[in-house]
């Protein structure tokens, strides 16, 4: 069976990982597949929504370690090279992704695999989820742009606090800090996901891309320059079907069609 699960369900692709012997720990390969499976979603008309899963007791566990030497093998910048094509990249890609990204935690989600949850546009978890800062137990400093996501997310002292210790977070308590949209029972979580996904899918999808562009960028901006940015965007989407629909709808007091174009 592939390591990477993909299907398209009306205009839902879905992603699951599928390596349940390892708890979905990510292998290069797997990273690589993912990365280019949301290029082609952002480029494809037909995809209007996202949803990343997995199978069995985990969402992710993390990167897969075995394999990648002892210490002493590596050269130096061989630890930065690979993070920047592997982790890094994989993380960029869905905060990139065109289309809106729903993250749906079916269990542990450990070092990478946390962030990679956290990089996507919304978050349901099951309620048998955990989510793990495991790095500190290793000996390691948090990769997958963990150390840019959680400040964003939590504020710096809470992102410590997970960082520092390393203990696991339940999906309630989760939610509770704002890193998880909505926790719903183990057995409701494939079907909320799709809810969530057909309605995203339903929308406007290059406003709700330019939203996506938006809010990532907000807090690495001054005011002045996220208005321009602002300005720049409702100008790009004006031109779209779905805006000029939308605005006809309101007029003549009817719901919009969106058709994603």
């Amino acid at each position: 069976m592939p390591a990477v699960l993909h299907t398209t369900t009306g205009q839902v692709l879905s992603l699951t990982l599928n390596r349940p012997e390892a708890l979905n720990a990510l292998t290069p390969d797997q990273r690589d597949e993912i990365v280019r499976l949301l290029s082609e979603a952002s480029a494809n008309p037909a995809i209007r929504a996202v949803v990343i899963t997995g199978t069995g007791r985990g969402f992710c566990a993390g990167a897969d370690l075995r394999g990648t030497g002892a210490p002493g093998e590596r050269l130096a910048g061989d630890v930065a090279r690979t993070l920047r094509t592997g982790a890094q990249r994989l993380i960029a890609a869905v905060l990139d992704c065109e289309k809106p990204v729903i993250a749906a935690v079916n269990g542990t989600a450990a070092g990478l695999g946390a962030h990679l949850a956290f990089a996507c546009d919304l978050v349901i978890a099951a309620e048998s989820a955990r989510f793990i800062e495991v790095f500190v137990r290793r000996g390691l400093v948090p990769d997958g742009g963990g150390a840019y996501l959680l400040p964003r997310l939590l504020g710096p002292q809470r992102a410590k606090e997970l960082m520092f210790f390393g203990d696991a977070l339940t999906a309630p308590d989760a939610e509770r800090l704002g890193l998880v949209n909505r926790v719903v029972r183990d057995e409701e979580l494939e079907k909320t996901a799709r809810a969530w996904a057909e309605r995203l899918a339903s929308g406007p999808t290059r406003a709700l891309a330019l939203t996506k562009q938006l809010v990532n960028a907000s807090l690495d901006t001054d005011r002045a320059t996220a208005f321009a940015a602002e300005a720049a965007a409702q100008e790009i989407n004006m031109t779209t079907a779905d805006a000029q629909d939308g605005v006809r709808s309101f007029v003549e007091r009817r719901s919009a069609r969106f058709e994603g174009r």
